[in-house]
């Protein structure tokens, strides 16, 4: 008996007030080759991919991966239906690859991500290690958020087990990455508050010289009507 048939006809009903977040990494890896192939010109080989934040197997909600290509490649849209949810090519520029992920709930409706391709070094690429081999990474931190899943849904959501082919390791510090982040926004919000006082001040100062000119215009007119 399936999944599905052993939670019901009411499977498919939405569990109110419920909420389960998924976090995501995606990204791709690329290698120079050290001059342009030959035969098609193409200068890197590259593999995009989808892996958990948390080292968990998605495979338990996750029914297959669609990587949409270049139209340039011979088979633009690549199918994957078991991890690890990438895909290796070569080439030689960078472009929009869309990310379209399908769950095993045939209710709940897919998730889709754009990632540029990065080929080339540039402020927001990383360098890898040189025991991985001269390359780069540009990798995202995103969250899947489920609203009110199906019984079904949540049941695989809730019941992921640890991935047995070893931990996925980001090549991004996202942590660190946060917690300056965090920082950064801290330091700004300070910063605002610090010019909100100080125009406070200025259009209190300027109200009250408003206010004494006034005064003194008033005076000056009281005087004219005495003379």
């Amino acid at each position: 008996m399936s999944l599905h048939a052993d939670f019901g006809p009411d499977s498919g009903g939405r569990m109110k007030g419920v909420c389960i977040v998924k976090p995501i990494v995606y990204g791709n890896v690329a290698r120079y080759f050290g001059k342009k192939r030959e035969e098609d010109g193409h200068t890197h080989q590259w593999t995009v991919y989808l892996k958990p934040y948390n080292n968990e197997d998605m495979s338990v909600y996750i029914k297959k991966v669609h990587f949409k290509l270049h139209e340039s490649y011979a088979n633009q849209n690549r199918i994957v239906v078991k991890p690890p949810y990438e895909i290796s090519e070569t080439g030689w520029g960078e472009f929009e690859i869309v990310i379209k992920i399908h769950f095993n709930d045939p209710n709940e409706r897919p998730v889709t991500m754009y990632h540029i391709l990065k080929l080339f070094h540039t402020g927001g690429t990383t360098e890898l290690g040189m025991d991985q081999g001269k390359g780069l990474v540009s990798e995202s931190y995103d969250e899947v958020v489920f609203q009110d899943p199906t019984q079904l849904m949540h049941h695989m959501l809730t019941n992921t087990k640890q991935l047995t082919m070893g931990n996925w390791e980001q090549h991004t510090n996202f942590e660190d990455k946060k917690e300056k982040t965090l920082k950064a926004i801290l330091e700004a919000k300070q910063k605002i508050r610090n010019e909100i006082v100080t125009l406070k001040n200025r259009l209190k100062l300027s109200r009250e010289t408003i206010s004494q000119f006034k005064d003194e215009i008033a005076k000056t007119q009281d005087n004219q009507y005495i003379l």
